[in-house]
């Protein structure tokens, strides 16, 4: 199991989104990767579903996270 921040969020990211997210400059990475970890501390809602099923908590964390950025610059908007 990855242990560095941005790997663990790579892992977390449908197949599509990984490879874009990857191909990145490292800074964004980790600033993507330093929401997702936000996004999992302070939704209680993933709380639950990280009771359940931590992988799926941590891919819901990375959709969300996806998703602000298609809000701010189109580049994830299907």
């Amino acid at each position: 199991m990855p242990t560095d921040a941005v790997e663990r969020f790579l892992t977390a990211l449908d197949p599509e989104h990984r490879e874009a997210v990857g191909a990145r400059p490292r800074e964004e990475q980790e600033r993507l990767a330093a929401a997702w970890e936000r996004e999992l501390e302070t939704d209680t809602a993933l709380d639950t579903l990280d009771e359940l099923s931590p992988p799926a908590a941590e891919a819901e964390a990375a959709r969300r996270v996806l998703e602000g950025e298609s809000g701010q610059d189109g580049s994830w908007a299907p």
